[in-house]
């Protein structure tokens, strides 16, 4: 039997809320993991446009937006209760989600994860 429990880890970077403006998720350490997998996990998208993104930091205070190169996949613009990942494959030590938002007046419930995997050291608590 595989175990995957014990293999992974899940980090809130955008806690699930009614979004309306444009939200900077916050940083997830990647120190001693070999792969992760940011979450965009939507409910209802009522008004706006909210476009996912991914950035990454030497110093979990000064972000930028990952390289396409870096990335497993793509984003799109959140739709509701559609569900979509993208993997991280860069170098830096940190990476957090980001929403842009336009245009939103009741905005959209979603929040966004992100799932660390391959550990150095095992298994994850």
């Amino acid at each position: 039997m595989r175990d995957l429990k014990s293999n992974i880890g899940v980090v809130q970077s955008i806690a699930p809320a009614a979004i309306t403006s444009t939200t900077e998720g916050a940083g997830v350490d990647l120190q001693d993991y070999g792969s992760a997998v940011v979450v965009f996990h939507p409910g209802t998208i009522t008004d706006g446009t909210h476009t996912p993104t991914v950035e990454e930091s030497d110093d979990n205070s000064s972000f930028s937006a990952v390289a396409t190169a870096d990335l497993q996949g793509t984003l799109a613009a959140l739709t509701s209760d559609t569900v979509q990942r993208v993997g991280y494959k860069g170098t830096k030590r940190y990476i957090r989600a980001v929403s842009t938002v336009a245009g939103a007046s009741t905005g959209g419930v979603y929040g966004a994860e992100v799932v660390v995997g391959n550990p150095a050291v095992g298994p994850i608590a």
